[in-house]
C-alpha cells in the first residue's frame, strides 16, 4: 500500500458513484493510472471491493483505527504557515482548544492558520481538501489519528468508527 490509497479510499466514500478512473484521478490530484493503481491496491488489500469499487467500511475502519498510525505515521516539523487539520479542523475543532501554535497544519501557500506543520498522508491532500469539505474532514480524522494525542484519537477513533459503521461517508 501507499499513502495515497488511503486518500483514494476516502475519496471513495465521499464520492459515491463515479464514472471514470479520470473523474477519481482528478479529485485526489493524481494521474488516471495512478488512481487505478491505488484502486487496484485497495482490491488486493479488501478495503475496496471489484464489484462495484465499493468501499470495505469494516476492513477500512480497522486498518484506519488499529494499522494506519503505524504504516504512515504523522511527521512533525516546524513552525508554519497552513491549513489546519487533526484537532484544529472540522469535526474535531469544536472538541478542543489547542493553544497558540499548538495546532497541526499542512503546510500550503493558502494557508492562513500558524502552527506546527505535520506532513500531509500524500502531497495533493491540503491543495484537493480545499476543494472538498467531506474529503477535508476524513483527512483531518486521519491525521488526528496518525499524530495526536491519547484522548485526540480516542474522539477521532470514536468518529471514524460511527460513521463506517453506520456505511456512512460523510
Amino acid at each position: 500500500m501507499r499513502a495515497q490509497d488511503i486518500l483514494v479510499a476516502c475519496r471513495l466514500l465521499t464520492m459515491g458513484r463515479w464514472d471514470s478512473f479520470a473523474s477519481l484521478a482528478a479529485s485526489v490530484g493524481l494521474s488516471a493510472s495512478a488512481a487505478h493503481s491505488s484502486v487496484r491496491r485497495l482490491v488486493v488489500v479488501n478495503l475496496v471491493s471489484e464489484d462495484g469499487w465499493r468501499v470495505n467500511s469494516t476492513a477500512l475502519a480497522e486498518f484506519l483505527v488499529h494499522g494506519l498510525k503505524y504504516v504512515f505515521p504523522g511527521r512533525r516539523g516546524g513552525m508554519g504557515r497552513g491549513i489546519p487539520t487533526g484537532v484544529a479542523a472540522p469535526p474535531l475543532e469544536r472538541e478542543f482548544r489547542p493553544g497558540d501554535g499548538e495546532i497541526p497544519v499542512w503546510p500550503h501557500p493558502e494557508g492562513r492558520a500558524r502552527g506546527y506543520e505535520l506532513t500531509p498522508l500524500c502531497p495533493t491532500v491540503p491543495q484537493v481538501c480545499l476543494a472538498d469539505p467531506a474529503l477535508y474532514e476524513w483527512m483531518a480524522l486521519i491525521d488526528a489519528i496518525r499524530a495526536g494525542r491519547a484522548r485526540e484519537r480516542e474522539m477521532a477513533t470514536q468518529i471514524v468508527e460511527e460513521r463506517l459503521g453506520r456505511g456512512h461517508g460523510r
